[in-house]
């Protein structure tokens, strides 16, 4: 796919500024319109023993409700597959058959960091390495030994459990992810440099669902 002029800029500042890590379909959904709950996975997100990785349960009493995993009714014209991220409203939609989504809440790019745009799951990991770019270190110093050498994977590495790695039409990395996130309290909030966001637990549902490829779609909604 061609990304626009729009994301091709937000990619350039990408590289300046993101971490790790362009139109609106008229399909989407209005912020603020009601969807009808079909199921809610609140009982998810107990303690998980993940490829030798002992993930901590999360107080998801402390997580607002409407960010709790759950199935949803959604009116789109998207293909099954799809994920739309909704920045405004803090939802990722993976788009499902029947007139129906998983929702998941998540992070999203805090101001100066947000982007919008199309791009595709070029390819996805368990447990990923975390290389900041170069600029992240020069915001701060700390995370300069990991531009190179990479954080390894592990309970306090940013990316968490699984990351998804978002490339464009011609095959170029943008350097944004979805991926997991020791920072649960994080979910609902604008507090990344870019990348969306997601529980651990949740990031791990999304992972299996997703088939990296071209046809593996992701629209950005701001």
């Amino acid at each position: 796919m061609r990304l626009r002029t729009a994301l091709l800029l937000c990619g350039l500042a990408a590289t300046t500024m993101l971490a790790a890590c362009s139109s609106v379909p008229s399909s989407a959904p209005i912020i603020g319109e009601k969807v009808a709950t079909n199921q809610i996975f609140t009982a998810g997100y107990g303690p998980v023993e993940d490829h030798g990785y002992a993930l901590p349960a999360i107080p998801i009493q402390r997580v607002n409700e409407k960010y709790h995993r759950q199935i949803v009714d959604y009116k789109t014209s998207e293909k099954p597959g799809t994920i739309v991220v909704n920045t405004p409203t803090r939802f990722l939609y993976f788009v499902l058959p029947g007139g129906k989504a998983v929702r998941y809440g998540i992070g999203v790019g805090k101001q100066g960091f947000a982007w919008e745009g199309e791009a595709y799951i070029a390819w996805k990991q368990e447990w990923p390495m975390w290389h900041p770019p170069e600029e992240m270190a020069q915001r701060k110093p700390e995370v300069a030994k990991y531009v190179k050498e990479g954080m390894k994977p592990g309970l306090t590495n940013p990316l968490g459990a699984r990351a998804l790695y978002l490339f464009n039409d011609k095959g170029q990395d943008t350097l944004f992810r979805v991926h997991g996130t020791p920072e649960w309290a994080s979910i609902g909030t604008a507090a990344s440099s870019g990348c969306i966001r997601m529980i651990n637990q949740d990031i791990i549902d999304l992972y299996g669902r997703v088939r990296p490829g071209k046809g593996s779609r992701v629209v950005v909604q701001q």
